[in-house]
């Protein structure tokens, strides 16, 4: 290993020492000044609390043991609510990009529905489900549905046009195409629809 690169590794290592620190320096600095300004009553403590008063909050939770309940009764309607955005994104981002007309038929609705403030809809969701966990699970669907079919979708049409009329040349079927050319080519965009799939539905739950 030449001194460049032995020089060149610890600049990297000494840049990701400095973020992190940066990152819990942040950090420590915002739980200070909130203590602080809500201790002074600077900001309504009622309203804002505190961190002091939120630790509180959690270990009291903790201690009656309705905070384990709560913590696994979200996650599991995250990872459900999740699971079906996501499978359902998956196939339609496939059917739009397949069948044009459809996607022709189908986009100003999902234009219509994407620009709908979903959390608005909580209470006529809880009219129509009722107030229980398949509410819950409706309206985080509904946050991160659309999201995921329009950036699965979009995906799909920034795939090199040269590779599929390369496909097309060797007379590949539509079946080859998609999962030998469409679906690898976007792996990335895939893998930034889940991110930001599992974080809408947090949202929404």
């Amino acid at each position: 290993m030449s001194k460049e690169h032995k020089l060149y590794l610890k600049r990297i290592k000494l840049e990701k020492i400095l973020v992190l620190f940066l990152q819990i320096f942040i950090l420590v600095a915002f739980l200070i000044t909130w203590e602080v300004l809500s201790n002074l009553k600077i900001i309504n403590p009622f309203i804002f609390s505190s961190p002091s008063k939120v630790i509180v909050t959690i270990k009291n939770l903790f201690l009656n043991y309705n905070l384990i309940h709560h913590i696994f009764t979200t996650i599991y309607e995250t990872l459900i609510a999740f699971t079906i955005g996501i499978t359902l994104s998956f196939i339609i981002a496939i059917l739009l990009y397949e069948f044009k007309i459809l996607n022709k038929v189908i986009d100003p609705y999902l234009t219509l529905i994407n620009s709908l403030p979903k959390v608005a809809l909580g209470p006529l969701i809880i009219i129509i489900v009722g107030a229980n966990t398949k509410s819950i699970i409706v309206m985080a669907l509904l946050i991160n549905l659309i999201v995921g079919i329009i950036s699965i979708y979009n995906g799909f049409n920034n795939i090199d046009s040269d590779l599929i009329k390369l496909f097309k040349t060797f007379k590949a079927s539509k079946l080859d195409t998609l999962f030998k050319l469409t679906i690898p080519a976007t792996y990335k965009t895939i893998i930034s629809s889940l991110k930001l799939n599992i974080s809408m539905t947090l949202i929404g739950s």
